[in-house]
């Protein structure tokens, strides 16, 4: 039998639609992935980086309120969130950039 991702307290259904859409299926499987594994999965999936979401998340797999998150232990977290996003969540060019490229004028 499986569990719900939304059973977790503070992830609910939109988390849980996240989820089944980067191949996540259930409570025990985003448990077994841990946090890093599982948000590097989202962004793939194209999930938008959005750090509170990211430590929400830790939190939630601790068994901890989203809120408790604090300090040094955060500023720790907001290093993660920036090297999982780094790898998996490349920059989007904006509008300009991609006219720039089409004329010529981005530098490579």
């Amino acid at each position: 039998m499986t569990t719900p991702v939304s059973s977790i307290r503070n992830l609910g259904p939109a988390f849980e639609a996240n989820c089944t859409a980067a191949g996540i299926h259930s409570a025990e499987a985003l448990r077994a992935l841990g946090p890093d594994a599982a948000y590097a999965k989202l962004l793939t999936a194209g999930v938008a980086p959005h750090f509170i979401g990211y430590y929400v998340l830790v939190m939630a797999l601790q068994g901890r309120p989203w809120n408790d998150c604090k300090g040094a232990e955060k500023a720790a977290l907001r290093k993660r969130f920036d090297a999982l996003k780094a790898a998996h969540h490349p920059p989007q060019k904006t509008s300009l950039d991609k006219f720039l490229d089409e004329i010529g004028l981005n530098k490579p």
